[in-house]
């Protein structure tokens, strides 16, 4: 697959917040989310609107990619 499966990192790199903050917001290990930001792992739908929520962003967003948002 070329494309990714999630914008996690993509979100995360335009708001300028890192990993580690993004972990401990969620109560999970570093690894969990780094695999979810590198596609390596996939975030449950529970996970991943949690994500959504700290990251004030909606869950569309962190799945789609921008040419689609728009």
């Amino acid at each position: 697959m070329d494309k990714p499966m999630n914008r996690i990192k993509e979100v995360l790199e335009e708001r300028g917040i890192k990993q580690t903050w993004l972990a401990e917001k969620l109560g999970k290990s570093f690894c969990i989310v780094n695999a979810y930001v590198c596609n390596r792992r996939q975030p449950s739908l529970e996970v991943l609107f949690e994500i959504a929520e700290i990251l004030n962003v909606d869950a569309k967003e962190l799945i789609l990619s921008s040419e689609k948002l728009n």
